[in-house]
């Protein structure tokens, strides 16, 4: 007996919330009603589209559909010019690496013929010129 009348009064207190809901938006919206049909044609073709246009929309690309010829150049455009990219920030760090191991590699050879240069200069006891040191053995 108590859930009929829980019922009872919760559906009567929707409708009057519905009923005084109602009332309201058709006051706040008075001043428009009073505007002419074609004026609200407007406004409704500014915010809905023909039948036609949006089931043309709708078609256009759906999940499943394929890429038109235009998407799949833009796209190929798009890997092409990452591609592009990336391979000009690979090789821009090749170069620096390769640049850092040259300037290491020289840095070395001058420090060995400096030492070599040293050693020669101890070791010279003036009997011997300096030009067999430079000599080659094969």
């Amino acid at each position: 007996m108590t859930h009929r009348r829980v019922l009872l009064l919760c559906c009567l207190w929707a409708v009057l919330l519905l009923s005084a809901l109602q009332e309201g938006s058709g006051a706040s919206v008075g001043s428009r009603q009073a505007a002419p049909e074609e004026a609200q044609r407007g406004v409704k073709q500014k915010i809905f589209m023909q039948e036609a246009d949006a089931s043309n929309f709708l078609k256009k690309r759906t999940k499943r559909s394929s890429k038109s010829r235009e998407e799949a150049n833009a796209e190929n455009r798009q890997k092409l010019r990452a591609d592009e990219l990336r391979r000009e920030y690979y090789e821009e760090q090749r170069n620096e690496f390769e640049n850092f191991v040259e300037e290491q590699n020289d840095e070395q050879e001058e420090q060995r013929r400096e030492a070599v240069e040293q050693w020669r200069q101890w070791h010279y006891d003036g009997l011997y010129p300096p030009y067999l040191y430079n000599r080659h053995h094969i």
